[in-house]
């Protein structure tokens, strides 16, 4: 393309060009973003929502029954889970599982196997540095469910 020097006229064709090019630039990046969102969507949260909100109000007062907290940390390789109840007692759970990943993609997901050490539940797992995201749950003696969403930060 001729470069523009003062006093040389901008032509008809000169003016198609550079509309052209940047509607092309618009358009290569559109689709580059839209590609990049397709391929890193996990997909669904639930499969009908409709359904899922019907069940909620019901899960919720079931898990507020139970008078846990739940809190969290991580520290040398190792994701420790402290249940309580209402008078700060630690809590046994009957079974315990959770999905970890980042809170983007589902590519490095993993599914951290907890052990009963003293009053916490402790897995060793090797996190990268960066946001990560723990969909966890938790059952009791009578089966009622106990699920909370953990967010961690792993610093470097």
């Amino acid at each position: 393309m001729e470069k523009l020097q003062p006093g040389k006229p901008i032509t008809g064709g000169k003016v198609l060009a550079i509309t052209l090019a940047f509607f092309a630039t618009i358009i290569a990046v559109n689709l580059f973003m839209a590609t990049k969102a397709i391929q890193t969507f996990p997909g669904l949260e639930v499969d009908n929502s409709y359904v899922a909100s019907q069940v909620f109000d019901r899960e919720r007062a079931a898990q507020q029954a139970l008078g846990w907290t739940l809190t969290h940390r991580y520290e040398g390789g190792r994701l420790v889970l402290s249940f309580r109840d209402r008078e700060g007692r630690p809590v046994q759970v009957e079974r315990l599982s959770g999905i970890l990943g980042r809170t983007t993609e589902s590519a490095e997901d993993r599914r951290p196997e907890f052990a009963l050490a003293g009053d916490d539940y402790v897995a060793q797992v090797d996190l990268p540095r960066g946001k990560w995201m723990m969909l966890l749950e938790a059952f009791d003696k009578t089966g009622t469910r106990f699920h909370q969403r953990l967010d961690l930060q792993v610093q470097g």
